[in-house]
């Protein structure tokens, strides 16, 4: 209950900062950045909502499918993250944990500060993060006489909100990274997004709260992909659908998946890696399935 109550403060103590601060931030963010920056062999990885599930499984397929490159994995509670503590002692040298509450966006503007400083850049940005149902809190409502306001704010804040401000604020180190030091030509901003977001695929109705706010996530990120283009930044955003993937979040609701589209965190992320890291110029604004198939909006 502790835990819950502390989220549920967090929500309303949320200050964003200034658009002076942000706009000065930005100028100073690339002027001092440093060319040894620039250089960082295998790249700058970012997960944030690494603490467990898919997200902790992202950071351990980056760490182990390279011999280099950086990783900073972000989350609400540090020290609580077991598994990011056990992957550290393994990859001390190359992965950074910091600690991100999506509802305070100084904690969000403090972790891009720290990059900043640490690594002049980044190349990769993964929001997994995401809430489906809290205890006591949050479910998902299987008829309009369930939606409450509460639940609708939350599911938003989290899902939607905290992934926006966090490219917000990345947004200077990714243009400056871009495709450097990896593979790629461009960085990728890679928002972990749902199926059941999609508009054009809602025959089943229910869900209101998770649904649109990953509708609201599709829509953002589409938007914020557009500006980057027109902008010519080196940077591409894409939305993924890992499927159901048999993690916390997915677990109350398991019981009416089909046999075999139950995935393992492994399985899930070693396809959205193949999606990421082949990603190109062509493929920024798109929203895909853990199989490459483009989803309709």
């Amino acid at each position: 209950m502790n835990k819950l109550f502390l989220l549920n403060q967090r929500v309303f103590m949320t200050t964003p900062p200034s658009m002076i601060s942000i706009a000065r931030w930005r100028r100073a963010s690339v002027s001092s950045i440093s060319s040894s920056a620039l250089n960082l062999e295998g790249g700058v990885s970012m997960v944030q909502g690494a603490s467990r599930g898919i997200g902790l499984e992202f950071v351990k397929q980056l760490l182990e499918k390279d011999e280099k490159g950086h990783v900073i994995a972000t989350c609400r509670n540090p020290d609580a993250a077991t598994g990011l503590l056990y992957l550290k002692n393994k990859f001390s040298e190359r992965l950074s944990i910091q600690q991100l509450d999506l509802t305070l966006e100084s904690t969000i503007e403090a972790s891009a500060n720290s990059i900043r400083e640490t690594f002049g850049s980044l190349n990769l940005l993964i929001n997994a993060s995401g809430i489906l149902s809290i205890p006591d809190v949050l479910h998902p409502e299987t008829t309009l006489s369930k939606v409450e306001k509460s639940s609708l704010l939350l599911a938003y804040e989290v899902n939607a909100v905290g992934p926006i401000l966090v490219i917000k604020h990345m947004w200077p180190l990714l243009k400056v990274g871009g495709g450097s030091g990896t593979e790629r030509d461009v960085a990728v901003v890679a928002n972990l997004s749902a199926r059941v977001g999609s508009i054009g695929d809602n025959r089943l109705g229910g869900w209101h709260s998770y649904r649109s706010s990953k509708t609201a996530l599709n829509q953002l990120t589409k938007t914020v992909s557009v500006e980057f283009a027109r902008r010519k930044d080196p940077i591409i955003c894409i939305l993924l659908h890992p499927g159901t993937v048999d993690t916390d979040l997915s677990r109350p609701f398991q019981r009416n998946v089909p046999e075999g589209k139950l995935f393992t965190k492994e399985f899930s992320v070693q396809k959205l890696l193949g999606i990421i890291n082949n990603a190109k110029n062509h493929d920024n604004g798109k929203f895909f399935a853990w199989d490459g198939q483009e989803i309709p909006w």
